[in-house]
């Protein structure tokens, strides 16, 4: 899958209201609700890249494996995939 990025608020959460995951490791049915979980309110960056079966985007496999999601200094990560254990980190650096 072709790398992406993305920089406007709207447009990030409107990009990972559509990404979900399946498969071993970290699920979700919408990724945007594990981001504001995690603190990141108004996402104001966003790097997708790699290639997952298991994840898809708007109802279509195969998505990115990796996303990097962040807001200041919070940073959300998901990486894994493809059928091995997906994860996900959160920082906050000082």
């Amino acid at each position: 899958m072709k790398s992406i990025e993305l920089n406007n608020p709207a447009e990030i959460e409107q990009f990972l209201s559509k990404i979900s995951f399946t498969g071993k490791g970290f699920t979700s049915d919408s990724l945007l609700l594990e981001v504001y979980e995690a603190g990141l309110d108004y996402p104001d960056f966003l790097k997708a890249e790699g290639e997952d079966p298991e994840a898809s985007y708007d109802g279509k496999s195969p998505a990115w494996a990796k996303y990097h999601v962040r807001q200041g200094k919070r940073v959300f990560m998901v990486y894994g995939g493809n059928r091995g254990n997906r994860r996900t980190h959160f920082s906050e650096t000082p």
